[in-house]
C-alpha cells in the first residue's frame, strides 16, 4: 500500500475529492449531475440535430446516412464490449471506472468537434464524415459511458444511496435531452441555420464545457465497491486480486434471467427513444400545425420539450420515495402503462399541438420512473449475480447496457432516414407529401408507444429486489 501512495492516481491533481464512506450531496451533485451533464451534452444534441445539421446543413445523401450509421453500429458495439473488458482488468488506486473518465475528458471534447471542421466537399467530405463520426460515437462515447455507467454498481453497496446517483445520473441525461430539444432548436431555426461557422462555433463552447465537467466528475467520485478488492487483498504482498474471464462473466450473466430481462427492457425503452428524438425536429416542422406558435418549427419543439421536462422533472421528487415505498417494478411498471396513454391521444390528435403536448405530457410523466432507477435495477442484477456466482460482471454488464445506448441512436437514425427515402422526403419542399408525414409519425410516437406496452409487461416479471438486502448481507459476510 506504502506504494500505492506514490502513484500518479494518488497525486494531488489525480486523487479523488471524495473521502467520506457514504455517498454525500457534493458527490451526488458534481459526479453524478453537473459531470454527466457536461459529457452527455453534445451527445443530446447529436439526437435531436445530427441528422437535420447533416441533411440540411452538409446536404448529405439519405442512402449515404442510412450506410454510414447503420455500417458503424458494427465498430460502436465492439468498442463499447472492448472498453468494458478493459475496465475490469484496470487495476489502479483510483479504481478501475474513473481512470477512463479521466481520458475521455480529452476524448469527448475533441472528437464532438470533428463532425463540424468539414475542410472537403465531394467524396472527401462523406469519408470525413464517416471518419469523425466513428471517433466519437466508436471511440470516444464507449470510453466515457461505459466508464461513467459502471460507476453506479461500483459507487456503493447501499441500495438507497445508489438508487439517488441513478437518479441524479438520469436527471442529468435527460437535462441534456432537454437543452437539445428546447434550447437547441431556437438557436437552430433562428441564429444557426444553414451555416456550417455558426455551427462550429457553438460546438467548440459544448466542448470546452465537456472537457471540464468530466475532471469534475472523476475528481468527486469514489469506487467504494472496487476499494472492497483493494483492502480484501492488501493483507499478503502475493495475492493477486483474481481476475475473472469474459467466458466466466458471459456465463455468469446469460445464465440469469434478470439480466435477460432487464435488458430486453432497456432495449426495447432505448431504441424506441432514439427513433422518437431523431424524428422529432422532423415532427415539429413537417406535421404539428404550428400556427398557434408563430408558425415557427422550433418554437413548436421548444414547447413539446418543456411539456415533457415539467412532468418529467416534477417526478424526479417521487420516484425514489415510491421506489423505495412499493418497489422499483410496480412503479416502473405503472408509469410503463402511464405512458401508453399518453401515446395515444398524442397518436390521434392529428397534428394539434395541444393536444400532442398533452399526450407527450403523460408520455414523459409515464416513463420517468424507468429512466430514474433503470441504472440501479442494473446494479441490484449485478449484485444478485454476485450473490449466486461469486462473479462481478460491472464491466460486462455495463459494456452491454453501453452497447444499447450507443448503438440506438445509429441504428435508429439509419433506420429513420431509411424510412424518410422511401417515402419520398425533399429538404428543399415547403410541404411534404402525406406518405412522409405518417413516416414521421410512426417514428416519432407510435412506434414508443408500442414498446411502452411491451415493457409494462416485461417489468411486471422483475423481482430480483425482492431478496436483494439478504444476499448483500451475505456478499459482506462472505469478505469478511
Amino acid at each position: 500500500m506504502s506504494n500505492q501512495k506514490k502513484d500518479f492516481w494518488n497525486s494531488p491533481l489525480a486523487s479523488s475529492a471524495i473521502k467520506t464512506d457514504d455517498v454525500k450531496m457534493p458527490e451526488m451533485l458534481i459526479g453524478y449531475l453537473i459531470g454527466p451533464f457536461g459529457a452527455l451534452l453534445s451527445s443530446g444534441i447529436f439526437t435531436s440535430f445530427l441528422n437535420k445539421y447533416f441533411t440540411d446543413v452538409l446536404l448529405l445523401d439519405t442512402g449515404f446516412l442510412t450506410g454510414l450509421q447503420l455500417v458503424s453500429t458494427f465498430f460502436i458495439v465492439a468498442a463499447n464490449l472492448i472498453v468494458g473488458q478493459l475496465i475490469e482488468r484496470t487495476k489502479a488506486s483510483a479504481g478501475k471506472a474513473r481512470p477512463w473518465l479521466l481520458l475521455s475528458a480529452l476524448t469527448l471534447s475533441v472528437s464532438c468537434l470533428l463532425m463540424f471542421v468539414v475542410p472537403f466537399e465531394g467524396v472527401a467530405k462523406m469519408i470525413w464524415v464517416a471518419i469523425a463520426y466513428n471517433l466519437y460515437y466508436a471511440v470516444a462515447y464507449p470510453i466515457y459511458n461505459t466508464a461513467n455507467s459502471t460507476m453506479i454498481p461500483v459507487s456503493t453497496r447501499n441500495s438507497q444511496q445508489r438508487g439517488s446517483l441513478a437518479s441524479f445520473t438520469n436527471i442529468a441525461g435527460l437535462a441534456v435531452m432537454g437543452c437539445g430539444s428546447m434550447i437547441f432548436p431556437i438557436l437552430v431555426s433562428n441564429v444557426m441555420k444553414e451555416d456550417p461557422n455558426m455551427w462550429l462555433l457553438v460546438m467548440v463552447a459544448v466542448a470546452i464545457f465537456t472537457g471540464l465537467t468530466i475532471f469534475l466528475q472523476y475528481k468527486f467520485t469514489r469506487e467504494r465497491v472496487t476499494e472492497e478488492d483493494m483492502v480484501t487483498n492488501a493483507g499478503s504482498e502475493k495475492k493477486e486480486v483474481k481476475t475473472v474471464s469474459l467466458g466466466q462473466q458471459l456465463k455468469a450473466v446469460t445464465g440469469e434471467k434478470w439480466w435477460w430481462l432487464v435488458m430486453l427492457f432497456y432495449l426495447g425503452f432505448q431504441w424506441s427513444g432514439a427513433m422518437k428524438n431523431g424524428s422529432m425536429s422532423y415532427f415539429c416542422q413537417w406535421v404539428v400545425d404550428a400556427s398557434l406558435v408563430c408558425g415557427d418549427w422550433g418554437f413548436a419543439q421548444t414547447i413539446l420539450s418543456i411539456m415533457g421536462a415539467i412532468p418529467m422533472a416534477a417526478a424526479a421528487a417521487i420516484v425514489m420515495p415510491l421506489a423505495n415505498k412499493f418497489g422499483k417494478r410496480i412503479v416502473v411498471c405503472v408509469g410503463m402503462i402511464v405512458g401508453v396513454v399518453g401515446g395515444v391521444i398524442a397518436g390521434l390528435a392529428n397534428g394539434n399541438i395541444i393536444l400532442v403536448s398533452v399526450g407527450v405530457a403523460l408520455k414523459c410523466l409515464g416513463n420517468s420512473p424507468a429512466c430514474y432507477v433503470i441504472l440501479a435495477m442494473l446494479a441490484d442484477v449485478i449484485d444478485h449475480i454476485e450473490y449466486t456466482t461469486g462473479i462481478r460482471t460491472d464491466g460486462l454488464t455495463m459494456s452491454i447496457y453501453s452497447s444499447l445506448m450507443v448503438a440506438a441512436t445509429p441504428i435508429c437514425n439509419s433506420l429513420f432516414m431509411a424510412m424518410l427515402g422511401a417515402a419520398g422526403y425533399d429538404a428543399a419542399a415547403t410541404v411534404q407529401s402525406a406518405a412522409v408525414q405518417s413516416t414521421i409519425s410512426v417514428s416519432y410516437i407510435w412506434i414508443e408507444t408500442i414498446a411502452f406496452a411491451v415493457c409494462a409487461v416485461l417489468v411486471f416479471f422483475f423481482t430480483v429486489e425482492k431478496n436483494l438486502p439478504e444476499e448483500q448481507a451475505a456478499i459482506a459476510a462472505r469478505k469478511k
